[in-house]
């Protein structure tokens, strides 16, 4: 009897070690296929967001700067490009493949708002932001597998991350980049040239009045002359309608030539815009109001010399009220150019500062929405950098 107690209880420890085998391997199978599933997840993100970069990148225009954006091709080549770079971003050891519904296009007003959304239909022109949706699932690239799970039943999963990118092509305002992501982020300067330009000239340039004297060389990254079809015009001096004043304004607390030359060569500081609130922005009117710098010296010439084929962002004035250190500008726009030519010496006929319009980039910028109308467009041929929305 007592042998055959014994052979019960070795009987009764083995099955219970059998199944404490198997629920040990059943949590460990799942345990895999969890990892497995957190790893895809991973690797689903990634590609969305790198899809949505990439895509978003599209959106911006690069056409020739002082003619009319047309952003018609740009959008419909957003889906082929969203599926190129979604298919170099393997999920599974796959690539994945996009529906037509995974890509939206629109338009943010101001993406550094929390809750912005993307806005279709109305002007494509207006288009400056990508939503992409990578995902698995029965009908769009399979489940995700389950390995040893297959032995319960459990087929595989379906997964999907979504990522948003965005720039900003119209600003009411531009600050001194900071730490951390979005537009108005990075170090150093705010690349903004202390000359404003009447908005007679501007609209003039852009609807095809101006001299074509010079062109930038993209492959030997310098200026020289000859005709590019983008058209030119003198930035300074030149008649403001203000006796003493010729087009430069004073940003900060000094109008010294010292000041200028490094506004000119590296940007404005922080502390350049202390008096400003910490910003160059547009009121909810639509208005920025300058004191000009009637004074500029020969000195600053070395200064523009050195920056001729960069790029920077200057402001555009509607008036000039005021007369010589009195004097303050309007300004109601802003405007990306290149520098291309400067003469600072010498009779004031001869005189010249000449810029064409250019695409360029600026940190710090602020959306419409923040100042005047969005509806507005307050800038022309300044884009931010394109950056992860949500």
């Amino acid at each position: 009897m007592k042998h055959h107690i014994h052979n019960s209880r070795q009987g009764t420890v083995a099955v219970l070690a059998c199944f404490l085998m198997m629920a040990l391997l059943g949590l460990a199978a799942f345990a895999v296929d969890l990892g497995y599933m957190a790893n895809s997840q991973t690797e689903l993100q990634r590609a969305a967001d790198a899809t949505a970069l990439a895509a978003c990148n599209q959106l911006r225009y690069s056409g020739t700067p002082g003619t009319p954006i047309n952003l018609a091709n740009n959008v419909a080549a957003v889906p082929d490009t969203a599926a190129q770079y979604a298919a170099a971003n393997k999920v599974c050891s796959s690539a994945p493949a996009l529906d037509s519904s995974d890509v939206v296009v629109g338009y943010m007003a101001d993406p550094g708002q929390p809750g912005a959304t993307i806005v279709t239909g109305g002007n494509i022109n207006d288009y400056n932001a990508v939503q992409v949706t990578v995902r698995r699932s029965s009908s769009t690239n399979g489940l995700i597998p389950a390995f040893f799970s297959k032995v319960f039943g459990q087929a595989g999963e379906a997964a999907s991350a979504s990522s948003t990118a965005a720039f900003l092509g119209n600003f009411s305002g531009f600050g001194i980049p900071t730490a951390g992501t979005g537009p108005g982020t990075g170090t150093g300067t705010l690349m903004f040239l202390p000359f404003a330009l009447d908005l007679g000239t501007w609209n003039a340039l852009l609807a095809g009045t101006g001299s074509d004297n010079w062109k930038w060389n993209e492959t030997t990254q310098q200026v020289v002359s000859g005709s590019d079809c983008i058209l030119e015009c003198n930035l300074f001096p030149q008649g403001t309608g203000s006796p003493g004043n010729r087009g430069t304004v004073t940003i900060g607390c000094s109008n010294g030539t010292s000041n200028l030359v490094r506004q000119i060569q590296y940007g404005l500081s922080a502390s350049d815009l202390q008096s400003y609130g910490g910003s160059l922005s547009l009121d909810s009117t639509g208005n920025l109001y300058l004191p000009a710098n009637p004074g500029i010296s020969a000195g600053t010439k070395s200064a523009l010399a050195a920056i001729i084929g960069q790029t920077r962002v200057i402001p555009i004035f509607s008036s000039v009220s005021g007369n010589g250190s009195n004097a303050t500008y309007d300004i109601v726009q802003f405007a990306g150019v290149r520098v291309l030519d400067v003469n600072l010496t010498g009779s004031m006929s001869s005189k010249h500062l000449t810029v064409q319009p250019a695409w360029c980039f600026a940190r710090g910028a602020m959306g419409a929405s923040s100042g005047s109308s969005s509806n507005t467009q307050n800038t022309y041929g300044v884009y931010s950098p394109v950056w992860l929305v949500k």
